[in-house]
C-alpha cells in the first residue's frame, strides 16, 4: 500500500527544477529514472569546457549551447516517454513570478550562488510550495528541507557575506596571497583592459610622484610605442617605479616588512631591445608556452611570471583588441586567468607572500572549490529522497543531510532533524531590522546599492517612508516620476521629501518576491573602515538564535560563491538527533544492521574502517 501511495505521489507530481549545472544533471537524471513524469527546469548558462570533467549529460559538441535544453534532450534519450520543459532563462526573471511558482508540488535547487538561492527561497515562501535546497564543495555537501511554517526558510540562518576586504590593504599593504588576486583582478586587470570611465582605486603614481587613477596618465600607449615596449614600460610602472614611491611613506613601514620593487632588468637580463620592439629569448605567440609551461599544478619562478604576464599582456592587445574597453575577468577565460595569476605572483614576490600555481591562482580568483562529481551524485540522491518525503506529506521524516569528508562516528552521511522557523527571521516571520547609518552623509543610492540589493537580495525594491513613495522601479512607470526617483538616489538620506533621521521606519517591498520588511533607522556618525567597510551596519534578526543552534566558530556556515555548504559538527548532529538514534547509532562499529527510525526509510552510508573490509561501503537501513 505504501509502495502504491508513493507511486502516485511522484508520477502525479509537477517538479521544479532551478539549476542544470553538478548537481541538476545527476538530479534530472535521478527523477527520471525515479519514477517523476513531470519535470521543468530554469538554467540561464550555456556549456563550458570546464563542465564536462562532471556534468555527464554534456559533450564537447555541445559548447555553448544551453545547459537546460541539452540536459532535457540527453535525458529524453532514455526516458522519452515522460515530459521535461526547460527554460534557459535566469529564474529571477519577471515571469517566474510566484504565480508561475503555484503550479509546482516541489521546488529543487541547484544553484551556484547565494542571491539566487534567497530569490527562490522568496517564491517559494509566497507561493506556499516546499523547497528542497543543496549543495556541494568538494567533498563537502548537504540538503536542506525548506516548508512554510513547519521548517526553518533558507534564510532563517544568516548566511556570511562573500569576503571583503578594505582598499587600503589591497591598494598598499598586501599581507595574503589573496589580497594580490583581488588587486590583479579587480583593479590591474579592469584598468587596463575595463570600462575606462569606471571609478577604480588603483593606487598608480605618475612619474613627478602624483597619485593618480587617470588610465592616460600611465596605462596609455603613445603613438611611439610598440606592444612590447609598452608592456614592458607597464610591468616596471607597477612593479617597479610605484612600489619605489610607495617606500618613501615611511610611516607605513615603520611596523610592516618592506617591500621590493621589482624591474624587469632584475628578472629577465637578457631581454635585448631593437628597433621593432623587444626580443624574448625563446620567441613567443601565447602566454604559457612562451616560456614552456604545461603543468598548471606547478609554480612558476618570479622569471616565469614576468614571462607570462608580458606575453598576456601583449595577447590581449594584439589579438583581442575589439574586446579592450569591456573586459571584466572571467575564470573561464585562459588567458584572463593566466594574467590574474602572472601578476598576483608577481606583486607576491614583492610582498614576501608565497607564490601560488596558476590552479590555485584560478580557484581563489574564480571562488572555486572544485567540484567531485561523486559528491554531486549522493546529493542528488539525498534531494529526491527528501523530495519523495515532500510530496507523501510526512513531515515527521524530513531531514537535514550533511556530506562529511572524513568519517564522524564512522558517518559519512549525517542526518539531522529540521530547525523550525526562526521567530526573528525576518523573510519568514517579518521582524523588523537595524539599520545603523549615517542619515546626513549616505545617498539613497548606497542604501539601495548596498543595503536592499546586496544585504537584503531584493530585485524590484520599492521604498516607503509612511505613505511617502521615495523609490520604485519598474518599466511600467511614467518618464516623469521614474526621473523624480532618480533623482532621489542622488540625495542624502537627511535631505529626501520625507526626511531620514534617527528613529524613521522604512518599508522596503519587492513585488516580484512578495516580501516587505521594515527597517528601522539608526543614526550613527562614525563607523571602522576596517570592520565596517561600507559606512553602514544592518542587525535584527539574528538576536534570538535557538540553543541548539549554537556551535563553535569552526562551525558556523561557510558560503562560497561557487557553492554553498553548510558543515556541521558531530555536536550539533548529538544535539538535533533523538537519543534512541544516537544510542543505536554506537552499534555501527560491530557491523549489525540497525534502523536509525522506525518510520524513516532513508538509507544510511557508513564508512567500515576495519582494514579486514577494504573500507567498503556498507548500507544500514
Amino acid at each position: 500500500m505504501d509502495s502504491d501511495i508513493r507511486r502516485m505521489a511522484i508520477k502525479d507530481a509537477k517538479v521544479l527544477m532551478v539549476g542544470a549545472g553538478g548537481i541538476g544533471c545527476e538530479l534530472l537524471k535521478t527523477l527520471a529514472l525515479s519514477g517523476f513524469q513531470d519535470i521543468h527546469i530554469i538554467d540561464m548558462d550555456t556549456i563550458e569546457v570546464s563542465n564536462l570533467n562532471r556534468q555527464f549529460l554534456f559533450r564537447k559538441s555541445h559548447m555553448g549551447l544551453s545547459k537546460a535544453k541539452v540536459a532535457r534532450d540527453a535525458v529524453l534519450k532514455f526516458r522519452p516517454h515522460i515530459n521535461i520543459t526547460s527554460y534557459h532563462a535566469n529564474v529571477k526573471d519577471a515571469e517566474f513570478n510566484v504565480e508561475f511558482f503555484k503550479q509546482f508540488n516541489v521546488v529543487l535547487n541547484g544553484l551556484d550562488n547565494l542571491d539566487a538561492r534567497r530569490h527562490v527561497n522568496r517564491l517559494c515562501l509566497a507561493s506556499n510550495v516546499p523547497l528542497v535546497e543543496s549543495g556541494t564543495t568538494g567533498f563537502l555537501g548537504q540538503v536542506t528541507v525548506h516548508i512554510k511554517g513547519k521548517t526553518e526558510c533558507y534564510e532563517c540562518q544568516t548566511k556570511p557575506t562573500p569576503k571583503t576586504y578594505p582598499v587600503c590593504t589591497i591598494t598598499s599593504t598586501p599581507s595574503k596571497f589573496v589580497h594580490c588576486i583581488v588587486w590583479a583582478k579587480e583593479l590591474l586587470f579592469a584598468k587596463l583592459f575595463g570600462d575606462k570611465n569606471q571609478a577604480n582605486d588603483l593606487n598608480v603614481h605618475s612619474k613627478d610622484g602624483d597619485s593618480t587613477n587617470h588610465k592616460e596618465d600611465v596605462f596609455e600607449r603613445s603613438s611611439e610605442e610598440n606592444f612590447d615596449e609598452y608592456c614592458c614600460r607597464i610591468y616596471d610602472h607597477v612593479f617597479g617605479y610605484n612600489i619605489e614611491v610607495a617606500l618613501t611613506n615611511e610611516e607605513t613601514w615603520r611596523r610592516r616588512k618592506k617591500p621590493t620593487p621589482i624591474f624587469i632588468r632584475d628578472v629577465l637580463p637578457k631581454i635585448k631591445t631593437k628597433k621593432n620592439g623587444i626580443l624574448f629569448e625563446n620567441g613567443s605567440v601565447s602566454a604559457l608556452p612562451s616560456v614552456g609551461l604545461k603543468n598548471p599544478q606547478e609554480i612558476w619562478s618570479i622569471a616565469e611570471n614576468t614571462n607570462v604576464f608580458l606575453e598576456a599582456l601583449k595577447l590581449f592587445f594584439e589579438q583581442r583588441k575589439k574586446e579592450i574597453g569591456n573586459l571584466t575577468f572571467d575564470k573561464d577565460d585562459q588567458l584572463a586567468v593566466e594574467f590574474v595569476t602572472a601578476a598576483a605572483n608577481i606583486r607576491a614576490s614583492s610582498f614576501g607572500i608565497p607564490l601560488h600555481s596558476l590552479f590555485e591562482a584560478k580557484g581563489i580568483a574564480g571562488n572555486i572549490v572544485h567540484a567531485v562529481a561523486t559528491t554531486n551524485a549522493i546529493i542528488a540522491g539525498l534531494i529526491v529522497i527528501e523530495a519523495i518525503k515532500v510530496l507523501q506529506d510526512v513531515n515527521n521524516n524530513y531531514r537535514m543531510t550533511y556530506c562529511v569528508e572524513h568519517p564522524i562516528r564512522k558517518m559519512l552521511l549525517m542526518p539531522v532533524e529540521p530547525f523550525e522557523p526562526n521567530k526573528s527571521c525576518y523573510v519568514c516571520s517579518e521582524t523588523p531590522l537595524l539599520l545603523e547609518i549615517n542619515t546626513r552623509s549616505t545617498k539613497l543610492k548606497d542604501f539601495v546599492e548596498k543595503i536592499v540589493k546586496n544585504k537584503l537580495g531584493m530585485t524590484s525594491p520599492l521604498i516607503m517612508i509612511g505613505s511617502t513613495l521615495i523609490y520604485e522601479v519598474g518599466d511600467d512607470l511614467e518618464e516623469d516620476i521614474a526621473a523624480n526617483y532618480t533623482r532621489n538616489l542622488e540625495k542624502v538620506l537627511f535631505e529626501l521629501p520625507a526626511p531620514v533621521t534617527h528613529g524613521t521606519i522604512l518599508n522596503v517591498e519587492d513585488l516580484l518576491q512578495e516580501l516587505s520588511c521594515n527597517i528601522n533607522i539608526k543614526h550613527r556618525e562614525e563607523f571602522d573602515e576596517e570592520k565596517e567597510p561600507d559606512g553602514m551596519v544592518l542587525s535584527g534578526w539574528t538576536s534570538q538564535v535557538d540553543k541548539d543552534r549554537t556551535t563553535s566558530s569552526s562551525t558556523e556556515p561557510q558560503i562560497k560563491d561557487n557553492n554553498v555548504i553548510i558543515s556541521k559538527s558531530e555536536e550539533v548532529f548529538r544535539n538535533k538527533r533523538k537519543l534512541s538514534e544516537i544510542s543505536k547509532s554506537d552499534e555501527a562499529a560491530t557491523g549489525k544492521e540497525i534502523d536509525l527510525n522506525d518510520d524513516d526509510d532513508d538509507d544510511l552510508v557508513l564508512l567500515d574502517e576495519d582494514p579486514g573490509h577494504s573500507n567498503k561501503m556498507r548500507k544500514l537501513r
